[in-house]
């Protein structure tokens, strides 16, 4: 057998390879704990101040709390537009396992609809899952105590309550009041040019149409913060600090909510509008547009359904006619062109015209008819006006000329904005030459002189324009700016709104004044007046000026029949008014769309509207007061005088620029 061989090992050199290991292993130990301890260091040291600022960031959130939208008043302290609470049922997607099916059971229990859901889809798409998306905006009283009955079926859903907008008198205030609804992303986009999208950053409405609109600074306030603390995933823990909104302010209008809708039960159901104005201080106190809807469907959002059916009616409801109707003012502004007519020295009160119920210029074969055909005899212009003569207006038109007349009425605010505090407003159509040109490429011609005459060609106006030029008719010049908003409540009382005034006319002869005025008088007062009839027996002493506007041509060989015209071609009714005749409360326009004649039609509305207006005040009875003119004619006539001054033929000359217009 072989030797064994024995090996013999050197423990020296293995304990010397150990611990060098061991040194190595520990110097990178130290090295390690000392980055760590310097990175510590740097960390809760050196960056404290910046990464507990980062850590607050995360732990707590600045929430953003919405104002109260300020309420609205009338002029009497009538509540018109409120914040209401609200149910709406809630979802937390997250706490929910199966969300589709407990959607269906939901739109079954409650009857949803299918536009409720497919909104809320569309909503969940940009929330994150563990905030509440709303599912229905508007629960009834029946339907909250449903649900309730059932909701412990459904954990992850609840009712939650808050604050709407409301408005109490509905469809009788729409187009004065407006609506609020949901922000969408054109009003976000205006909000940040205005650098005001921070202060809606929790508000879910604003101002669409009308006051809401118009006043919608005044009336949203300002937004408030809560700081809160939150976990990991976003939730909040607990709230910090609390920095309240400040409210929209309380709003009080001009308008009148009884007379308001004392003008919706008058026009009971006629396409139209009314504009009532105080001419002391340009007060809006009523301004109804017929046909209306309900605002409230606009607040919590309307059906596609509905909001086709509004926007397709052949009444246009979503119109306001008070403020963008465009009418031929017809005969309602005949007192402003005597005005012109006595001013440029054209007539006098004197001056006497017969009318034989047609007017003609020579050598030209179109004939120009009186709404009497028999015409009215001799008339100046007080009677003219009274009696509403076309033939004297017609040969006024032609010797003033287009020139004159739109410059003239154009200085009443024909033709412009009146500035009264809506954006829904039209600028009507003062028509001149270059106007005419721009428009339609065609020249003036005198014809077209001549229907300005009566308020017809291609003029048109807003009745709110004509309500002002009213006023400043009443005014003798002093030229008020219409306007709905009274003022706004502080806790100290109202802060009236500034009154708002243009340049006021001037004229060279102020008693031009009365002798337009005392015309307007006699209309209503004296018994061969237009609007005689709608006024007997009133206990107050008004004045005014029908007119009827024609919206299509009638052959000259036609007569003018109602019932074989289309109802949408047939004639507008038209009244401006105003009362006490001395000192004047009230002025009143009028336009019934299709109606007919003015003083039949919309005179008896503004007679209603005034009686309201002025049922608790006690007047002294009256009788009908005659002019001087008038007086002084029948005296005349009756000592066989010839009183006549600047008599005007029916067979004028036409000017010798006829071609070129007069």
């Amino acid at each position: 057998m072989p030797t064994p061989r024995i090996i013999i090992k050197d423990h020296t050199a293995e304990a010397n390879l150990f611990a060098r290991r061991s040194v190595i292993a520990l110097l990178v130990v130290l090295v390690m704990m000392a980055m760590v301890v310097s990175n510590l260091y740097y960390l809760q040291v050196t960056r404290f101040e910046d990464y507990r600022t980062r850590s607050n960031g995360n732990r707590i959130k600045v929430l953003p709390v919405a104002p109260n939208r300020g309420l609205i008043y009338d002029r009497n302290g009538i509540l018109l537009a409120e914040n209401r609470p609200v149910y709406s049922l809630e979802v937390i997607p997250e706490k929910i396992e199966n969300l589709d099916e407990v959607i269906a059971e939901l739109q079954a229990l409650l009857n949803l609809d299918a536009d409720d859901v497919e909104e809320f889809y569309q909503d969940l798409k940009r929330q994150r899952r563990f905030k509440p998306v709303s599912l229905r905006n508007r629960l009834s009283p029946e339907e909250v105590a449903i649900f309730a009955a059932h909701q412990h079926h459904f954990p992850g859903v609840s009712v939650e309550a808050r604050l709407a907008r409301h408005y109490i008198y509905g469809d009788a205030l729409t187009h004065v009041l407006g609506y609020v609804a949901k922000i969408n992303k054109r009003d976000l986009q205006k909000l940040a040019e205005a650098g005001q999208e921070a202060n809606y950053a929790a508000t879910y409405d604003i101002g669409k149409l009308g006051i809401e609109k118009y006043h919608e600074e005044l009336l949203h306030g300002e937004v408030g913060y809560q700081e809160v603390e939150v976990n990991s995933q976003g939730r909040i823990i607990r709230t910090l600090d609390f920095s309240p909104p400040i409210p929209g302010k309380d709003l009080v209008l001009n308008i009148d909510i009884k007379l308001q809708l004392e003008a919706q039960r008058a026009f009971g159901g006629e396409r139209g509008s009314v504009v009532a104005i105080d001419p002391r201080d340009g007060g809006v106190l009523a301004l109804y547009s017929s046909p209306s809807y309900d605002p409230n469907l606009f607040v919590h959002g309307i059906s596609s359904k509905a909001y086709n059916k509004l926007l397709n009616s052949k009444d246009r409801p979503l119109i306001n006619r008070a403020t963008q109707g465009q009418y031929p003012p017809a005969s309602t502004v005949k007192p402003h062109l005597a005005l012109i007519g006595l001013e440029e020295d054209i007539i006098t009160p004197e001056t006497r015209l017969y009318d034989i119920g047609k007017y003609q210029l020579k050598n030209v074969e179109r004939v120009w008819r009186d709404h009497n055909p028999w015409g009215h005899g001799w008339v100046n212009v007080t009677k003219a006006i009274e009696v509403s003569c076309d033939i004297f207006f017609y040969d006024l038109a032609y010797k003033l000329g287009i020139d004159r007349i739109s410059e003239s009425m154009s200085a009443f605010g024909f033709g412009d904005y009146t500035g009264i505090d809506l954006h829904e407003e039209a600028d009507g159509l003062m028509p001149s030459r270059g106007e005419i040109r721009a428009l339609f490429n065609r020249a003036w011609y005198i014809g077209d002189t001549i229907n300005i005459g009566i308020g017809q060609s291609y003029w048109t106006t807003t009745p709110v324009q004509l309500g002002q030029a009213t006023t400043t008719l009443i005014n003798k010049g002093r030229r008020i700016i219409p306007q709905i908003l009274r003022g706004n409540m502080l806790d100290t009382g109202m802060v009236a709104d500034p009154l708002k005034e243009r340049r006021p006319l001037d004229v060279k002869n102020v008693h031009n004044w009365d002798v337009v005025l005392d015309a307007m008088y006699g209309t209503v007062n004296r018994d061969h007046g237009t609007a005689h009839k709608a006024f007997l027996r009133a206990p107050y002493i008004s004045a005014g000026k029908s007119g009827t506007a024609q919206l299509i041509t009638i052959a000259q060989d036609e007569k003018y029949d109602a019932k074989k015209i289309a109802e949408e071609h047939r004639d507008n009714a038209m009244y401006i008014g105003y009362a006490p005749y001395d000192k004047p409360q009230i002025a009143i326009t009028v336009v019934v769309e299709n109606a007919g004649h003015g003083g039949s039609e919309a005179a008896p509305i503004a007679r209603t509207m005034m009686d309201y207006y002025f049922k608790d005040q006690v007047f002294p009875k009256h009788q009908v007061i005659e002019s001087p003119q008038v007086s002084n004619r029948r005296s005349a006539n009756q000592s066989g005088a010839n009183t006549e001054v600047n008599v005007a033929s029916t067979q004028v000359e036409p000017n010798m620029a006829i071609t070129q217009g007069e």
